[in-house]
C-alpha cells in the first residue's frame, strides 16, 4: 500500500532564506521547525525535502558542501526529535555556467520530477500527499505532481510576485505566467500552521 508524504521546500519553509547558502553560518532553523516534523511524521506521514539548489549549476557551492548542509540539518532536526526521510535537490538550470548542469529538466521546481521521483523509489501516494513551501512555483510544483498544495509565508511568500496579497481577488493570477495556473489549497504563515491544517484535513 502506498504511503502518504508530505514534501517540503527547504529555504524559506524549513530554514532561513538567506540566499545561495554557501556558508554552514547561515544554516539556520525556524524555532517550529522541529516540533511540526515530529508531529507529521508521529502521524504517519513520510517527509521528503524537495528543494532546487541552482547554486550548484551557478558553481557557487558543490555536491559535497550541499550533502553537508543536509547532513547537519538532519543533525540539528535529530536534537530535537525529529528526521527527514529523504532529501532531493535539482541542480539544473537551462543557461547554467557549468557544463554538466545545463539543462532544461523536469525537476525544477515547479516542474513536479523530484516529487515523481521520491513516489517512485519510496512508493508514496501523492493523492494523499502535501507539498508545503514558501513560493509559489512550490504550490505549482505540488499541483503538477498530484498533491494537495500549501503555501507558507515565512520565506519569500510574502512577496512572490504578489501572488499571496491578491487572497481575496485571484491568488493564482500573475501577468507573466506563460504555465497553466495553480491554486493553493491554503496559505498560512509558517509550517506549524500548515501541520495543523494537514492534521485537520486528512482523510487517512
Amino acid at each position: 500500500m502506498k504511503k502518504p508524504a508530505v514534501f517540503l521546500d527547504r529555504d524559506g519553509t524549513l530554514i532561513d532564506d538567506r540566499g545561495y547558502l554557501d556558508r554552514m553560518e547561515l544554516l539556520s532553523l525556524f524555532p517550529w521547525t522541529a516540533d511540526a516534523l515530529r508531529l507529521l511524521k508521529r502521524a504517519g506521514y513520510t517527509l521528503v525535502v524537495v528543494t532546487n539548489q541552482s547554486a550548484l549549476a551557478r558553481g557557487i557551492i558543490d555536491e559535497a558542501f550541499l550533502a553537508e548542509v543536509h547532513r547537519e540539518l538532519s543533525a540539528r532536526l535529530a536534537r530535537g526529535g525529529a528526521v527527514i526521510d529523504r532529501y532531493y535537490h535539482c541542480p539544473h538550470l537551462k543557461d547554467a555556467p557549468i557544463e554538466r548542469y545545463r539543462l532544461a529538466c523536469r525537476c525544477r521546481k515547479p516542474g513536479p520530477g523530484m516529487i515523481e521521483q521520491a513516489c517512485q523509489e519510496l512508493d508514496l501516494d501523492p493523492a494523499a500527499s502535501f507539498m508545503v513551501g514558501d513560493r509559489w512555483l512550490d504550490v505549482e510544483c505540488g499541483v503538477a505532481a498530484g498533491t494537495r498544495a500549501i503555501q507558507v509565508l515565512s520565506g519569500h511568500g510574502t512577496r512572490d510576485d504578489g501572488a499571496v496579497k491578491d487572497t481575496e481577488a485571484d491568488l493564482s493570477r500573475r501577468s507573466d505566467r506563460t504555465q497553466p495556473v495553480a491554486k493553493a489549497d491554503a496559505i498560512l504563515s509558517n509550517l506549524m500552521e500548515a501541520t495543523g491544517w494537514i492534521l485537520r484535513s486528512s482523510t487517512r
